[in-house]
């Protein structure tokens, strides 16, 4: 037996699911210039329905909601003042979205409708799918306002709807790293 060829094939197998794993934000965080953040303490959470799980801060506020059209999970860094928390919330929705140019213009739409000015906004392959991103920019409240939305299509007949809110001017672009970081560990379960 050549042990040789077999160490070789089996460290390019390794390499090659590394680099796949990794990738699974890739695109993403090379638009945002995010690096990997790490946590410790994750706990995986499950939707409602059991469509996805996300790994989260353990010591974070996090809440389920379901009804007849979408399974989410809500979760927040409690033990900061809002304006150095990351506010985030995945929706797993019964509705197929199709990206193209209405999709877009009904996004922009939304967000000049409260205020937010669209700043970026890109296709991507996110989760290993076509997707596409926005970070918009305003005020709610009284605070600066930063929120990044990631539309992830899944099938003919649901999709991901993630979004993101930084209130504030502190380590904001962190605050979205850290957002990358953990919605990048997000696994459907269907």
């Amino acid at each position: 037996m050549n042990y040789k060829l077999i160490l070789r094939s089996i460290f390019i197998l390794g390499t090659s699911l590394l680099l796949f794993n990794c990738n699974n934000t890739s695109d993403l965080k090379q638009n945002l210039s995010c690096n990997e953040i790490y946590f410790n303490n994750l706990k995986e959470f499950s939707d409602a329905k059991n469509n996805f799980k996300i790994s989260l801060p353990n010591n974070w506020k996090t809440s389920t909601f379901t009804d007849n059209y979408q399974s989410s999970i809500y979760t927040a860094d409690t033990t900061k003042q809002l304006t150095k928390s990351l506010l985030l919330d995945v929706n797993f929705i019964n509705n197929s979205i199709q990206i193209d140019d209405i999709f877009k213009l009904k996004i922009e739409h939304e967000n000049l409708t409260n205020k937010l000015i669209q700043k970026k906004q890109k296709e991507i392959i996110f989760l290993n799918r076509k997707s596409y991103y926005v970070i918009s920019i305003g005020k709610k409240q009284k605070f600066k306002y930063k929120s990044l939305q990631v539309f992830v299509p899944l099938n003919k007949s649901s999709s991901l709807a993630i979004k993101a809110e930084i209130y504030g001017d502190s380590l904001v672009e962190k605050r979205i790293c850290k957002a990358l970081t953990l919605i990048g560990k997000i696994k459907i379960e269907q």
